[in-house]
């Protein structure tokens, strides 16, 4: 009697849940297990990433002391900075030289019209530029000379007095003597503001013209002294150059 109520008691347990809840069903899982081919692709893989960082690390300080070290070479540099006159030489190509060309054009009909010997229009220039150079600027120079070491008072007054008023005259002359040298050559039909010659003019009067208005400022300024006499050597040797190529201008036509 127990054994048929204990059956009957399980068996409509069991057919009432059945339909309703479904018991699950274990699903194999497949085990995947790597090839050793795989293994060592991975291994080999991650062993280059690990250099490839491992030698970007090393070489970024490396870089970065390169890199301070070029900066500091850059600003212990030294930046050497030279003037060349040549380019100067290009004036010719300018609008001022053909400008310069119609100003003097009836200043050179009317020389030419004169009928002059050729040799004084040639060498005319010159020799006035040479006497003016060696007479007033030698010894306008020997007396600035005088001014700084000469012990006699007479003779540092006179040569205060004189030194000024000789290298005014050889400015003037020499400004004066640029048109005389143009006019030169424009009659004889050369080009003008492309030789050497020429362009050590141009620099050596700039020169003259810093040089005159320097002594205006020595009381405030008396090492400006030294200054306006080294400058006034320079300018004495760049005429004496300029002399030189200007007896090679002319020899050369």
């Amino acid at each position: 009697m127990a054994m048929m109520l204990s059956a009957s008691f399980h068996r409509p347990t069991s057919t009432c849940l059945s339909p309703f809840i479904p018991l699950p069903v274990p699903v194999p899982v497949p085990v995947i297990t790597p090839s050793s081919a795989s293994l060592s692709r991975t291994t080999s893989r991650s062993s280059r990433n690990r250099g490839f960082l491992t030698a970007f690390a090393l070489k970024t300080p490396i870089q970065m002391e390169m890199e301070e070290e070029e900066e500091m070479v850059k600003e212990s540099e030294t930046v050497v900075y030279s003037f060349s006159p040549l380019p100067l030489l290009l004036l010719a190509a300018l609008p001022g030289a053909g400008t310069v060309r119609s100003l003097f054009g009836p200043f050179v009909e009317l020389v030419k019209s004169f009928d002059l010997p050729g040799w004084l229009v040639h060498w005319g220039h010159p020799g006035n530029m040479a006497v003016v150079l060696f007479a007033m600027g030698g010894y306008g120079t020997y007396l600035g000379f005088r001014i700084r070491f000469s012990d006699d008072v007479e003779e540092k007054a006179m040569a205060k007095d004189l030194h000024p008023k000789l290298l005014a005259g050889m400015f003037f002359f020499f400004a004066l003597g640029a048109t005389g040298g143009v006019t030169s050559l424009l009659t004889s039909d050369r080009p003008i503001f492309e030789s050497p010659h020429a362009v050590t003019g141009l620099i050596g009067l700039t020169l003259l013209a810093i040089q005159t208005a320097l002594p205006t400022l020595f009381e405030g300024n008396p090492g400006l002294r030294n200054v306006h006499g080294i400058l006034g050597s320079g300018i004495m040797t760049l005429f004496v150059v300029h002399a030189a190529l200007g007896l090679q201008l002319g020899l050369s036509y």
